[in-house]
C-alpha cells in the first residue's frame, strides 16, 4: 500500500496535469472560434461565385474546360489534410482509416499536416508533396496547393484529384470525408457544399432560378471567364477544406482535453479520499499506541 508521501506526490502530479489540460482546452476553444469565423467570412464570396457559375453553366458547353473533362483511368492523387500535433482524440486516426478504405494501387498522396504524412509513409505510400499551412489558415497559402493539384491534373499524370479532410458538423461531431476535387463535376458546379460555412445546418442552397434571372455580360466570352473562374473555384474549395479541418482539429482537441481534465479531477478526488483514509488510520494507530503506553505505565 502506498504511503502518505507517495499519495501526496501523486495528487500534486495529477493536479498539475489537470491545469495543463484545462489550459489546452481553453486555447483550442479560442482557435476553433477563429477557424469558424474564417469559414463564415468566406460565405459571401462563395454565394456570388456560385451565382456566376450557375449562369456560366447555361452559356457554355459542359466539356468546354479541361478541369471539367472526365477521364477513363483510375490513377488518383489524394490531398490528405491532417493535424501537425496529437492530443485530439480520434481526429487523425479516423481520417487515416477513411483514406486507407479508398486506397488502391494507383493512389498517391499530397499531405498537409505532419501526423498523417508520417502514417502514410510508414504504410509504404508514395508522398508526392508536403505543404505546411499556418494557423489560422491564410487564404494565400491555399493557392500553392490548388495550383500544384491543378497542374498535376492538367498534365495528364492523374485521372482524378481527391481531398480527404475532417468535415466540421458540430463541436462534438467531425466527419472524415473524401471528396472529388478534379475533374469538377458539372452537375455540382455552382452548388453549395457541406463544408462551406462550417456546419451543414448553416448551409442555404443557392436559389438557381433567382440566380438565372440576373443578366450577366461575360467579356471577352463565357469560355474565357470560365477559364479564369474555375482555378479560383478550386482554390476557394481547398481553402474551405483547410479551414474546416482546422476547426475540426481544434474542436476535437477541446473535447479531448475537457475529458482529460474531468478524468484528472476524478482521479484527484479518489486520491484525496485515499489519502484522508490513510491519514485517519495513522492517527488512530498513534492514539492507540499512546493509550496502550499510558495503561502500561499505570
Amino acid at each position: 500500500m502506498a504511503n502518505l508521501r507517495d499519495i501526496r506526490r501523486r495528487i500534486k502530479s495529477v493536479k498539475n496535469t489537470a491545469q495543463i489540460t484545462r489550459a489546452m482546452e481553453l486555447v483550442a476553444a479560442a482557435k476553433m472560434k477563429k477557424a469558424q469565423n474564417q469559414a463564415l467570412a468566406g460565405r459571401g464570396y462563395a454565394d456570388e461565385l456560385n451565382k456566376v457559375l450557375v449562369n456560366l453553366k447555361e452559356n457554355v458547353d459542359e466539356n468546354a474546360h479541361p478541369l471539367l473533362e472526365k477521364r477513363e483511368g483510375n490513377k488518383t492523387l489524394t490531398l490528405v489534410i491532417s493535424a501537425d500535433k496529437g492530443l485530439c482524440g480520434g481526429f487523425n486516426g479516423n481520417l487515416f482509416k477513411e483514406v486507407n478504405k479508398a486506397h488502391t494501387g494507383e493512389t498517391e498522396y499530397v499531405t498537409v499536416g505532419r501526423k498523417l504524412r508520417l502514417s502514410l509513409m510508414k504504410a509504404g505510400n508514395d508522398i508526392k508533396a508536403d505543404f505546411v499551412v499556418k494557423d489560422p489558415v491564410p487564404f494565400a497559402e491555399a493557392r500553392p496547393i490548388s495550383k500544384y493539384l491543378t497542374e498535376q491534373f492538367l498534365s495528364g499524370e492523374y485521372d482524378c484529384i481527391k481531398v480527404a479532410f475532417n468535415d466540421f458538423k458540430s463541436t462534438m461531431l467531425q466527419v472524415p470525408t473524401l471528396v472529388q476535387l478534379l475533374p469538377i463535376e458539372s452537375n455540382s458546379l455552382g452548388e453549395k457544399q457541406d463544408y462551406e460555412g462550417v456546419g451543414k445546418d448553416q448551409i442555404k442552397e443557392i436559389d438557381k432560378a433567382a440566380a438565372l434571372e440576373k443578366e450577366y455580360t461575360f467579356e471577352p466570352s463565357p469560355e474565357k471567364v470560365l477559364d479564369t473562374l474555375l482555378p479560383q473555384y478550386v482554390n476557394f474549395h481547398i481553402y474551405q477544406m483547410l479551414v474546416e479541418s482546422r476547426a475540426s482539429e481544434h474542436s476535437a482537441r477541446m473535447v479531448s482535453m475537457k475529458a482529460a481534465t474531468d478524468n484528472a479531477k476524478d482521479m484527484q478526488d479518489a486520491l484525496t479520499l485515499e489519502f484522508n483514509k490513510l491519514r485517519q488510520a495513522a492517527i488512530t494507530a498513534e492514539l492507540l499506541e499512546i493509550t496502550t503506553a499510558m495503561k502500561a505505565m499505570e
